[in-house]
């Protein structure tokens, strides 16, 4: 069945740390706060672009969900800057700072499925953590994908990963 929106994490999904890449968790980053409200410390993932242009191109709604531990307001100007500074405005129809609990990224995608009408057989959920991204998804009854790293352990019920983001088009039919 044809997808018609893509959800995809902002850390480890979209962009990671320069220096730790897939090595290791990009929580890490929240830890210091010279790295709070930078984006010189991080890169887009290869394929990234490419990829997104291509969803885009085939009219799939694309929406990021991150989850920020700062307050909601200052969350949202954060994941917001961080798009600004990838050139990915344009490529995205909605950004949102999710609140730090693993059910809240689910919540948002279950809210913007309803507002938009889109059963949840149509949507996905592209991240690279089984707690926070993976399992939200699943228990919402949302197919997900997990981008394998060294980080994450992968569960033996996650069926569906992918090495690189261009590997998603491989799931969408």
């Amino acid at each position: 069945m044809k997808k018609k929106i893509i959800f995809f994490d902002g850390d480890g999904t979209l962009w990671y740390p320069k220096k730790t890449k897939y090595t290791k968790h990009p929580v890490w980053l929240y830890k210091y706060k010279r790295f709070k409200n930078h984006t010189s410390h991080l890169m887009m993932i290869p394929s990234v672009l490419s990829t997104i242009k291509e969803l885009k191109r085939m009219g799939i709604i694309t929406i990021v969900l991150s989850t920020h531990p700062q307050p909601l307001k200052e969350a949202d100007a954060i994941i917001n800057h961080k798009i600004k500074h990838f050139e990915l405005v344009d490529l995205f129809d909605e950004v949102h700072a999710t609140r730090e609990h693993s059910g809240s990224k689910g919540e948002f995608m279950i809210e913007i499925l309803k507002k938009r009408k889109i059963p949840k057989s149509k949507a996905l959920m592209v991240g690279d953590s089984y707690k926070w991204d993976f399992e939200p998804a699943k228990n919402n009854g949302i197919d997900a994908l997990l981008i394998e790293s060294e980080y994450e352990t992968m569960k033996k019920q996650v069926t569906k990963t992918i090495k690189k983001l261009s590997d998603i088009f491989t799931y969408l039919s």
